[in-house]
C-alpha cells in the first residue's frame, strides 16, 4: 500500500512540473502580447517596465527587447529605442511573435535618424521585397538615395512610389526637391506645383519655400515674394524664408522693404550658429550699409564673425570698417583721415550730395552746376572754374561711389555712354571701394578718370579743411 501511494505522489509531482511547464509556455507569449496592447493604448511607461522585468529573467527573450524597443520609440526616446532594436537584430526573430514588416520599418527609421544610410536602405530595399506594391517604402529609398547623391537612382524609386500612391504629396515634394538640386527647374516647378496640390495646408511650408526659390532664380520676384511669405508661417521655415523674401526686396532695390523682412528674421533667431541665422544677420547689415548706418551694420557683421569668422566677407567688411570704431590710438592726423573718409561713407543721402558738392568746389577747384543722389553715390555736372570771362568752360561729368564694392567695368561704360549722350567730354569717377581689374584696364585707354581711395582721402581733407 505504500508503495502505491509512493508512486501516486511521484506520479503527482511530475504531473504538477509538466502542467506549470506547459502553463509557462502558454502563459509566457500571452504576456508578451499584452506589451503590444499596452503600447497602443498609450500606456508605455508599464511597457517599458513589464518588457524590463521579462528580460531581466531572459536576456534573449526577441519579443521584449521589440516591444522595449517600440515603447522607447513611442516616448521619443530614439537612443534607448536604437539600443534595443541593435540588440535584437543580433538575435534570430525566426519563429517568433515578431511582425517582420513592422520590425523593418522601425529599425530602418532608427538608423536614418542615427545616420546609418546604408544600414537604413538595406532594410528599405528588403521592405521592397516583402511588399513590393507598398509605396511608402520606394518613397523612403528614394530619399535616401537622394541624400547619398545617387540623383538617377533616387528619381527611379520615387517615381515607382509616386505611381504607386499618386495622392501623397510629400512624394512630389521630394521629386521637386530633386529636381531643384539638379537644376532641372521645368520638372521641379511641376512637381512642387501638384505637391501643393495633394499636401494639407499645415505640410506646405517647405514646399513653398523651394518653389519660392525656383521663381526668385529665375527673377520672379512678385510670385518668389508671395511663396516665402507662405513659407514664414511655419516658425521652422520663418528665418530662411525672411532672409530669402529680403532677399527679393535687396535685389529689386528696395532697401526698406528688404530692412523690414531682415529685421523679422533676425528677432526670431534662436541658434546664432545656425547658417540661417549667419545669413540673416549678414544682410540685415547689407541694409544697414546700403542706408548709410554702418554701426549698426557692424554690430550685425560682428555677431556673425563671432560664430563663423569665415563666412562670406564678413571679415574683410569689419577690416575696411575697422576706421570708423571709436577710441584706438591713432594720431590726430591719422584720426581725422578717418573721421573724414568715416563722413563719406556713413553721411545721410542729403549730406552726401552735399559733401560732393564741396569735393568738386574745393578739391577739384570746378564750379559745380547741378548735383543729384544716384543708387550708392552721386552725380556732379560741373564746368572749369576760369577766371578769363569769354573762355570755353570744359563741362565734367562726375560720379562718386561709396559702396563696399569696387566700382566694375558696366559703372565706367555707363557714364562714357552718358557724357557721349550729353556732349560733355570729361568724365571722372571717384570710388571710395576702388576699382575692379576690368574697369581698370577699360578706362585706360578712354576719356575717364579714375579716383581711388587714397586720391579721395587727399581731396577730402583739402574739402574740408
Amino acid at each position: 500500500m505504500s508503495r502505491v501511494m509512493g508512486l501516486i505522489i511521484v506520479l503527482a509531482v511530475g504531473l504538477g512540473f509538466l502542467l506549470a511547464f506547459i502553463l509557462k509556455s502558454i502563459l509566457s507569449p500571452r504576456r508578451v502580447e499584452v506589451l503590444g496592447t499596452l503600447i497602443k493604448q498609450g500606456k508605455t511607461g508599464l511597457a517599458i517596465s513589464s518588457a524590463k522585468r521579462l528580460i531581466a529573467r531572459n536576456s534573449k527573450n526577441a519579443e521584449a527587447h521589440y516591444y522595449l524597443g517600440l515603447a522607447y520609440h513611442a516616448e521619443k526616446k530614439e537612443e534607448d529605442a536604437y539600443r534595443e532594436f541593435k540588440i535584437l537584430n543580433q538575435l534570430s526573430i525566426q519563429g517568433k511573435m515578431i511582425p517582420e514588416q513592422d520590425y523593418r520599418r522601425t529599425l530602418a527609421q532608427l538608423y536614418a535618424v542615427h545616420g546609418e544610410i546604408d544600414e537604413a536602405l538595406k532594410e528599405y530595399l528588403l521592405l521592397i521585397k516583402l511588399s513590393p506594391k507598398q509605396g511608402d517604402f520606394y518613397y523612403q529609398a528614394g530619399k535616401l538615395f537622394a541624400e547619398r547623391g545617387k540623383g538617377d537612382t533616387a528619381r527611379e524609386y520615387l517615381q515607382k512610389a509616386a505611381e504607386l500612391s499618386p495622392k501623397n504629396g510629400d512624394i512630389y515634394y521630394e521629386l521637386g526637391l530633386l529636381c531643384y538640386r539638379e537644376k532641372r527647374a521645368p520638372e521641379a516647378k511641376a512637381s512642387l506645383e501638384r505637391a501643393l496640390r495633394l499636401q494639407k495646408a499645415e505640410a506646405q511650408s517647405r514646399t513653398w519655400f523651394y518653389l519660392g526659390k525656383l521663381q526668385k532664380d529665375v527673377k520672379d520676384y512678385d510670385g518668389a515674394r508671395e511663396a516665402f511669405e507662405r513659407a514664414a508661417r511655419d516658425p521652422e521655415f520663418r528665418v530662411k524664408a525672411l532672409v530669402e523674401r529680403g532677399g527679393c526686396f535687396m535685389a529689386q532695390n528696395d532697401v526698406d522693404r528688404a530692412l523690414q523682412d531682415l529685421e523679422k528674421a533676425a528677432a526670431a533667431i534662436k541658434d546664432e550658429s545656425s547658417n540661417d541665422s549667419l545669413f540673416a544677420r549678414y544682410f540685415l547689415g547689407l541694409c544697414y550699409e546700403k542706408r548709410r548706418e554702418i554701426d549698426k551694420a557692424l554690430v550685425q557683421w560682428e555677431q556673425v564673425y563671432a560664430q563663423k569668422k569665415g563666412f562670406k566677407d564678413v571679415g574683410e567688411k569689419l577690416s575696411q570698417y575697422r576706421e570708423f570704431k571709436s577710441g584706438g590710438k591713432a594720431g590726430k592726423a591719422e584720426k581725422q583721415r578717418g573721421d573724414d573718409m568715416k563722413n563719406y561713407v556713413t553721411a545721410s543721402n542729403a549730406d552726401f550730395v552735399e559733401l560732393c558738392r564741396v569735393i568738386v568746389k574745393e578739391a577739384m577747384n570746378l564750379q559745380v552746376e547741378s548735383a543729384k543722389g544716384i543708387y550708392d553715390g552721386s552725380e556732379v555736372l560741373a564746368i572749369e572754374a576760369d577766371s578769363a570771362k569769354f573762355s570755353r568752360k570744359i563741362p565734367h561729368l562726375i560720379r562718386f561711389y561709396r559702396g563696399n564694392d569696387p566700382v566694375d567695368e558696366g559703372e565706367i561704360r555707363s557714364i562714357l555712354d552718358d557724357a557721349k549722350e550729353q556732349n560733355i567730354p570729361k568724365a571722372v569717377v571717384i570710388a571710395s571701394a576702388g576699382f575692379s581689374p576690368a574697369a581698370a584696364a577699360f578706362a585706360d585707354s578712354r576719356s575717364v578718370e579714375l579716383v581711388g581711395k587714397d586720391k579721395l582721402r587727399t581731396m577730402l581733407r583739402k574739402a574740408v579743411r
